[in-house]
């Protein structure tokens, strides 16, 4: 990753986002609601720890045949995505509640999801919201050689099947996580002192991350094998299907929203300047998906609702229904793009569409 110094464009003659965000506080404030969650992400949040932990203690306690457990498992990954993308992504950004405190707990729910919240938070809330689909410093975009999704990658032969492959290695997402991704990010975070808010101790940090890795093996390996009389290969397999099924969920979600032909990549100039202000870098580089759609908006934690949630992080995902007729007005209103697909379906087939297209030597590109 390239660690050049980037600035964005302080130039917004027609004064798009201080448009924009004094329309939003006025939402808020005339309507008398805060911009942080309610009881609606509460009571989703009891339904995503129960989607993701009832079947886990069922398992512990029944016996039962192994496709109701493999069944089980299936629906523990669909809990740990629901998890993720709901309670720790709104916590980690300050935005499910107003105090402190409880955004720290529903942050720290990643810990039973395989991650790290200082992790995490450099590479999200650093790296992905402030350099979003820039070469070299979203690490979103990374995806080493197995995968290109950008032309600025280099370009290798077996990509010209990734159209093919990449939903395969798209469930590996969470698993990685768990067993290498964390410690190999914390090692290349840590000597480039990057942060989000005060910068960690060093041996706190690490002390951190190797204990919470022995709890999460102990919780999801050891105990399973020790107190049931489930096989221990079946214990593996289980544990390996739920990650699996959280890390596709999560992948796509993530890719839908910029890994698309719509989600510009620009570069900076030599002298690490981009061409345009943050806000509409941000609505020139995410893409939105299946906003009408109840349940997509449910469940995916407003994640396709990526360019609201990227303009306005800390605002609860809970409100980006609303706000999105606020933001979409505005950036027509300034002659901006919103992009968007009507549905999750038409917005999967144009990703894959456009990872053909990233697959072809690049002389054939059009």
């Amino acid at each position: 990753m390239s660690q050049q110094t980037l600035s964005f464009s302080r130039t917004d003659s027609a004064k798009f986002f201080r448009t924009l965000n004094k329309r939003v506080n006025s939402y808020f404030k005339e309507n008398n609601i805060k911009r942080t969650g309610n009881w609606q992400l509460w009571v989703k949040t009891i339904i995503m720890f129960a989607l993701f932990l009832t079947p886990y203690f069922l398992l512990l306690t029944l016996n039962m045949p192994t496709w109701a457990q493999l069944l089980l498992t299936v629906v523990m990954g669909i809990g740990m995505a629901g998890v993720g993308m709901n309670v720790m992504h709104d916590g980690n950004h300050g935005a499910f509640s107003n105090k402190e405190w409880v955004n720290r707990i529903m942050g720290s729910s990643i810990y039973i999801l395989a991650g790290n919240v200082y992790n995490w938070k450099v590479q999200h809330n650093v790296l992905h919201h402030t350099y979003t689909n820039i070469h070299g410093h979203d690490e979103d975009l990374e995806a080493g050689r197995i995968l290109r999704f950008s032309k600025h990658t280099e370009w290798r032969k077996h990509h010209r099947f990734q159209h093919y492959y990449s939903v395969l290695l798209y469930g590996l997402l969470t698993i990685n996580w768990a067993i290498t991704t964390d410690f190999q990010q914390m090692k290349r975070y840590m000597k480039r002192k990057l942060s989000y808010g005060k910068f960690p101790n060093p041996v706190a940090n690490w002390s951190k991350l190797v204990v919470s890795k022995i709890i999460y093996i102990s919780m999801w390996i050891v105990i399973p094998m020790v107190l049931t009389d489930i096989a221990w290969y079946k214990v593996l397999i289980g544990f390996f299907i739920m990650h699996y099924v959280a890390g596709l969920i999560l992948s796509i979600v993530f890719q839908l929203a910029h890994v698309m032909d719509e989600a510009e990549m620009p570069l900076p100039e030599k002298d690490g300047t981009m061409k345009n202000t943050w806000a509409i870098h941000q609505l020139k580089t995410t893409v939105n998906f299946g906003a009408r759609s109840k349940i997509i908006n449910w469940y995916t934690g407003g994640l396709n609702h990526q360019v609201e949630h990227h303009i306005f992080p800390h605002i609860s995902h809970i409100h980006y229904g609303k706000i999105a007729e606020i933001v979409k007005s505005t950036a027509q209103e300034f002659n901006l793009p919103y992009k968007e697909y009507e549905t999750t379906r038409k917005a999967i087939a144009a990703h894959f569409k456009f990872l053909k297209e990233m697959g072809a030597r690049p002389a054939m590109q059009a």
